[in-house]
């Protein structure tokens, strides 16, 4: 199951799924997936909450 990390600033929140990181923001998963995208990345700038997928060494 893929893991992603969420990050406000330098600052990790979190590790976990989408759904986990859904549940400890209130949101859906979509809105994480939205976090990720450039258009999301564009409009707050570095003062946004980061969302990255960790990739496997196995993938």
């Amino acid at each position: 199951m893929a893991e992603y990390a969420m990050y406000k600033g330098d600052n990790l929140l979190l590790i976990g799924t989408l759904t986990e990181l859904a549940d400890f923001k209130n949101v859906t998963r979509d809105t994480i997936l939205f976090y990720m995208s450039n258009s999301y990345k564009k409009r707050v700038g570095d003062s946004g909450l980061c969302v990255i997928k960790i990739e496997d060494e196995e993938s």
